[in-house]
């Protein structure tokens, strides 16, 4: 059965703060790049999945809202308000935006790292989560959230991400989704998550910037997964 169509969104932070946990491999501008190669590997993912009729990038930065531009997506401004939830405060204004402009519609918050996303891994996560309820995909470390799904028209995003975020989603009610989705669960903060990124093959846009900068290991020829 096809699932009905949701909205999603994305949220990317300024590029001067950009993956800091591999400053010790990478210059701040090889790790702004990195940043961008993996948000358009998961937005032409997500973009490429018949049942998502819009995706929507949040960020502060003009660089990336540029690129979001670029690959068909839509850039809702950070809210102004700054405070230590910032990411979930972005997702909440978005998600109650697309809702004032579309009324009662599904959502789908992602994160922007995913570089090995495959379309058929998230359709497949989307046919797989429940109606009327709110679920989420847990990331390969165990403890975060690669995806937060809400199949009620009407319940709020309720975003909870940050350390712990699965075990927090799953508290407030989130379904814990089953399903060998490894490229939507694999988020990049690491060298480590990096290298496994590599391994199970990245989209094109973060394979160019690896083989540029020269990290190790680079995968030359697209490798397909299943799902």
């Amino acid at each position: 059965m096809r699932p009905h169509s949701v909205h999603a969104v994305i949220a990317v932070k300024s590029l001067d703060r950009a993956k800091s946990r591999l400053a010790d491999r990478l210059r701040p501008d090889q790790r702004a790049r990195l940043v961008l190669a993996m948000l358009a590997d998961t937005v032409t993912a997500t973009g490429a999945v018949a049942a998502v009729v819009s995706v929507t990038v949040v960020t502060p930065d003009p660089a990336v809202a540029d690129l979001a531009r670029t690959l068909g997506a839509d850039v809702h401004p950070e809210p102004l308000e700054r405070d230590s939830n910032g990411l979930n405060t972005a997702l909440a204004a978005t998600a109650a935006a697309l809702r004032a402009a579309h009324g009662p519609i599904d959502l789908l918050a992602l994160q922007a790292d995913l570089p090995a996303l495959r379309a058929d891994e998230l359709a497949d996560m989307l046919a797989t989560a429940p109606p009327g309820l709110r679920s989420i995909v847990v990331d390969h470390a165990g403890s975060g959230t690669a995806a937060l799904v809400v199949r009620d028209p009407v319940a709020t995003l309720d975003p909870r991400f940050g350390p712990g975020s699965a075990r927090s989603h799953i508290a407030a009610g989130a379904v814990d989704l089953a399903g060998d989705w490894p490229g939507l669960r694999l988020d990049v903060d690491t060298a480590d998550d990096l290298d496994r990124a590599v391994a199970l093959g990245t989209g094109d846009a973060t394979r160019a910037v690896l083989h540029d900068i020269g990290w190790p290991g680079v995968v030359h020829e697209h490798v397909p997964h299943v799902c």
